[in-house]
């Protein structure tokens, strides 16, 4: 049903690698959480329902998204990183929550970084890539969480409950 939820707002995730341990916790979209603005991403349905995936070298890929530049908003930030990542232009767009990662161990021990976390309907333009990315692909919902874990540093699980909440909240089955 659209708008519900199946899992609660606070979910966290736990995950490691290169001696680093990090927690990354879902948090509702009310309030931007306390934490260095890092991300602006999003699962992104194209016309034929299928979601854009986008790679900088063809096998390690992730969902559209990335940096603010200077006071850029979160929503300003995603569709810029959209059009740059993915030759896609942004049209209905719903903010689903934040993701707010912690550095529990490591060189960036205390860190925190927050994510915007989107879904949007997205027009795909003509593919020419000029910035990092250099492959695009779409690719069924059920299969994103396979394809991008682990990219951004992120685990599976939450990449699973963001396609989740993205096809809920667009009520795409």
């Amino acid at each position: 049903m659209r708008g519900e939820r199946n899992v609660s707002d606070l979910e966290r995730f736990e995950f490691g690698s290169g001696g680093e341990r990090r927690v990354v916790e879902w948090q509702p979209p009310d309030v931007a959480p306390a934490g260095r603005r890092h991300r602006s991403a999003g699962v992104c349905f194209a016309s034929d329902g299928r979601v854009v995936i986008v790679g900088e070298d063809g096998e390690l890929w992730g969902l559209p998204g990335g940096r603010p530049e200077g006071d850029e908003g979160w929503r300003d930030t995603f569709e810029r990183e959209v059009q740059e990542e993915a030759c896609a232009v942004v049209g209905d767009a719903a903010l689903l929550g934040f993701g707010r990662s912690v550095c529990l161990e490591g060189v960036e021990r205390g860190l925190v970084l927050v994510r915007a976390l989107w879904r949007a309907e997205v027009e795909l333009q003509d593919w020419a890539p000029r910035f990092e990315t250099v492959a695009r692909e779409l690719v069924a919902p059920r299969g994103v969480a396979g394809r991008v874990a682990g990219s951004g540093g992120v685990p599976r699980g939450f990449y699973e409950r963001w396609v989740r909440e993205a096809r809920s909240a667009g009520n795409d089955g």
